[in-house]
């Protein structure tokens, strides 16, 4: 006779491979849906996020809501700020949303939303304690529906919206779709010893709601 513990063994492992295929499954609707990781490949965002940090991307968020100022997110990059073809996803910072207007800069070189100033503390600075610009050059711009105006945090090193109109002057080809965002990336998990949150700034609740045309 076969005794218990030889038929708990038979058992285990022909519901092992049906246990792995769940398992695949899971991770793949998971990935697919509702979180996915990415890696930093780029200066852009420093030192927010930097080259080689790992991020935890929430995909599902924006399916109930519209992506808010001052969120970290991952789009895919339109056809002509796409300067490298293997790079098709981006991580920016959202500054302002439809209807925003951004200009730069006051005289104390903020840029303004809607006529509030940013008080920035995330721009890139390196170690001697020296500050990126908010801009370098002035613009002044009005977000159109459906679009966000992003950027990074280090602005020297960033192919972002303020780049882009700079170049073309066309509020459009400066802005993303809010389709093309994949998610919002909530936490800094790798390496270890920069694992954090990405929080909202919160000079971003001081922008009031755009004007009304």
């Amino acid at each position: 006779m076969i005794d218990e513990q030889t038929k708990r063994r038979g058992t285990f492992w022909r519901e092992f491979p049906i246990l792995i295929a769940v398992a695949i499954v899971v991770a793949v609707v998971v990935r697919a849906f509702v979180m996915q990781t990415f890696f930093i490949p780029s200066q852009s965002m420093e030192h927010t996020l930097n080259i080689n940090d790992r991020v935890l991307v929430n995909k599902l968020v924006y399916d109930f809501r519209a992506p808010r100022r001052g969120e970290v997110i991952v789009f895919k990059a339109p056809s002509n700020w796409d300067g490298d073809p293997t790079e098709r996803d981006f991580i920016k910072r959202v500054i302002a949303v439809a209807g925003d207007h951004v200009v730069c800069c006051d005289a104390k070189q903020r840029i303004m939303v809607n006529g509030q100033p940013l008080d920035e503390p995330y721009i890139f600075h390196d170690d001697d304690g020296l500050v990126d610009l908010a801009s370098d050059e002035p613009f002044d711009v009005t977000v159109p529906g459906g679009r966000l105006w992003v950027m990074g945090d280090h602005r020297s090193q960033s192919g972002d919206s303020r780049q882009h109109y700079l170049q073309t002057k066309d509020p459009d080809i400066a802005t993303i779709a809010v389709k093309t965002v994949v998610g919002r990336a909530f936490v800094v998990f790798w390496p270890v010893t920069r694992a954090k949150w990405l929080k909202v700034p919160a000079t971003f609740a001081k922008v009031p709601s755009p004007p009304k045309t």
